[in-house]
């Protein structure tokens, strides 16, 4: 999760002049990984400015290219020059060779003057070509690092942006801003948005925290007859658990769907590692990227009659936004109208009713899916993408309304969108979860000795309801933790409230009077005595081949009278390989791989041995019944058991190769014998 500083900002008072590492290094403290720093100014630097295209003279050249030669203002009219750079004229108007035709006269655009340094060390100067002395760079926005498109310049007039000449252009896209990325496990997936991210600065530094999504739901209407109809039907639930347990659906109309998107939006998504596509997608992408609740649009002249989620019928198909037909899966939660199919739950919509720069009415989908379902999906259909990394975590089962709410806000503040009064929300309920908390139950867990106040107000500060009862404590979850499941994790999180700091550090104390055994030891005199020899120890692995345990393993002998096509060895249920799908009965077959391993290498004289066990099955192998966990197994299953483990005898043994010494004056090579 990478999280933009000025983002976080807006949440909680992280101080101005924090930079991305103190960010990392206070979030430690609560358990997230640090992963990287994310900051634009790292790879830019010097006058980049914003300018003023004055004229622009088309020229052909003998290489067949047309480039204009432009001039172009930095600085203010009647505003004196304070840039600095070899090659900055004093004027404020600098001429520049650009070979892109996509602007005009009168376009401002960024300028990265003499003296700037772009991403890869690319540095400006001042330099004649196509016959002109060109000294500047008229800059598109894989130049600056910020997107993809390099097939034109980009004129700031595009961004909806109209700035002053000689701006600082990086000030003005972001450019400043940093972010931190830090690693969240699959358990918390409620750190995977800027909500989770503020809490847990909260929690660290100790300050209160203001649940802004709140806000966005005590906004949100009810709601009515008057919204689009959605019905939840699924015939098929995994492990007993729904595909949808909530589907809210909002309508506006009057979209601007192709209106910019706001530099404020697209440098904080480009900093979370998120592309800007358009004014819809990004609005959604926001809203998940700061709620943790992933959004769907839809075109809603596209939609055909009520929508219906449901499980993909064997064989149905659906191309989705990236363009690719695939054949769903009857395990696959679908989002279907009267037309069939038009998306895949929590993974990917359809092709059928994107939204586009023509569209006008957009449906705000705001769900919560299966977690096993949507990650089944996802790696099915090889489409891991945001949303079903969310999904696929847990997403907050009760701030569908409030994410839907601040996608409609975003939408009328900037695509100038009218909020239809329609409102669905189809809810199966929700049941939070209630732990037992035993008293003495986390000091014994942890050795710390937490007292009643402590262990109340870490639970408290994540969230939880708490309740004393006679035996300790009932704790009620918060919606958005979903891994918090038992008393094993609540203890883990007053651990790491209270600080992983506060939890001394003792090591164990070896009992008195306790060494080797005398197998032990035996064992240490012989590998030491080897290896002091001369010798150098290998470890080759225990599994081996069935023709490899009967060709080595004396003293199974095949006669006419008595021939043995296999030796009795044990079988691998689950090998890594099904060519050595079985444990060694000796310890030679491991040797000689490892001998033909180093000849083909280029070592020609080799000493080597192993110590290891080798397994050799017994009358009987393996138990027909296996206990159930959580009990301890009677004696005579414990006996059956143990009846069924094979004979694990040590044995030594050595492999010798070439001659004990390489060739050297006055000493002829003596090939490896019995001495």
């Amino acid at each position: 999760m990478r999280v933009p500083l000025s983002w976080l900002r807006e949440f909680v008072p992280v101080a101005e002049d924090a930079s991305a590492e103190d960010l990392m290094a206070t979030l430690v403290k609560v358990g997230l990984e640090e992963e990287d720093v994310h900051r634009p100014s790292d790879e830019l630097s010097g006058p980049i400015v914003v300018g003023q295209v004055l004229s622009m003279e088309p020229e052909t050249h003998s290489n067949g290219k047309t480039v204009n030669w432009c001039q172009v203002r930095v600085v203010p009219e009647g505003q004196e020059q304070t840039l600095t750079g070899k090659g900055i004229e004093p004027s404020g108007v600098q001429g520049i060779i650009c070979g892109a035709h996509n602007f005009k006269p009168g376009d401002k655009v960024v300028v990265t003057l003499p003296g700037a340094v772009l991403p890869g060390g690319f540095e400006i100067t001042a330099r004649k070509t196509y016959g002109h002395k060109s000294a500047g760079m008229i800059a598109s926005t894989r130049e600056l690092g910020i997107g993809d498109d390099h097939g034109g310049i980009l004129v700031l007039s595009t961004l909806g942006l109209d700035p002053e000449v000689g701006t600082d252009a990086m000030e003005l896209l972001g450019l400043y801003d940093q972010a931190a990325e830090v690693n969240v496990t699959p358990d918390r997936g409620y750190a995977f948005s800027l909500r989770g991210i503020a809490r847990e600065w909260c929690h660290a530094t100790g300050s209160s925290f203001e649940d802004f999504v709140l806000a966005y739901g005590e906004r949100a209407p009810e709601a009515n007859e008057s919204g689009h109809p959605v019905a939840l039907r699924d015939d098929a639930p995994i492990h007993g658990n729904p595909g949808c347990t909530r589907f809210v659906m909002r309508e506006v109309s009057g979209v601007k769907a192709d209106a910019p998107v706001p530099t404020w939006m697209s440098s904080r998504l480009r900093l979370a590692g998120v592309r800007s596509l358009s004014l819809p997608v990004d609005i959604s992408n926001y809203v998940m990227l700061e709620t943790g609740q992933p959004l769907h649009f839809y075109d809603a002249d596209k939609v055909q009659g009520e929508i219906v989620v449901r499980r993909a019928a064997a064989g149905e198909k659906l191309v989705t936004l990236d363009g690719v037909e695939r054949t769903l899966h009857p395990e696959d939660i679908v989002i279907a109208d009267d037309s069939g199919v038009i998306g895949l739950a929590g993974v990917m919509g359809g092709a059928s009713t994107e939204v586009t720069d023509s569209t006008t009415r957009i449906l705000v989908e705001s769900a919560r899916f299966d977690e096993v379902s949507v990650a089944r999906t996802a790696r099915r259909h090889k489409l891991i993408s945001e949303s079903s990394k969310r999904f696929e975590r847990g997403v907050d089962p009760l701030i569908q309304a409030a994410a839907a709410q601040r996608a409609v806000e975003l939408l009328v503040e900037l695509a100038g969108a009218q909020v239809e009064p329609g409102v669905t929300d189809v809810s199966l309920g929700y049941e939070p979860v209630v732990i037992d908390l035993p008293a003495d139950y986390t000091a014994g867990r942890i050795g710390v000795d937490y007292s009643p106040e402590q262990i109340e107000s870490c639970l408290r500060e994540i969230g939880c309801s708490v309740e004393r009862t006679e035996s300790g404590y009932a704790v009620t979850v918060p919606s958005w933790r979903t891994d918090l499941r038992a008393k094993e994790d609540l203890t883990e999180e007053i651990a790491r409230i209270d600080g992983y700091a506060n939890i001394p550090s003792t090591l164990p104390v070896a009992p008195a009077g306790r060494g080797y055994t005398p197998e032990q030891a035996g064992k240490r005199r012989a590998l030491n005595a080897l290896a002091a020899s001369g010798l150098t120890e290998v470890f080759a692995y225990p599994f081996v081949s069935a023709d490899a345990n009967n060709l080595w393993s004396a003293p199974w002998v095949s006669t006419p009278e008595n021939p043995v096509t296999e030796v009795p060895s044990v079988r691998l249920e689950n090998p890594i390989s099904s060519a050595e799908g079985w444990m060694r009965r000796s310890l030679l077959p491991g040797l000689v791989e490892v001998l033909k391993r180093n000849l083909s290498r280029g070592f020609k004289n080799l000493a080597i041995f192993e110590a290891g066990h080798v397994f050799i099955p017994g009358e009987q192998l393996g138990s027909e019944s296996i206990p159930p966990l959580g009990a301890r197994p009677s004696d005579e299953v414990l006996a059956d058991l143990n009846a069924g483990i094979p004979q694990q005898p040590t044995f030594i043994a050595g492999l010798f190769a070439g001659t004990e010494h390489e060739v050297m004056p006055g000493a002829a090579p003596r090939a490896f014998d019995w001495r």
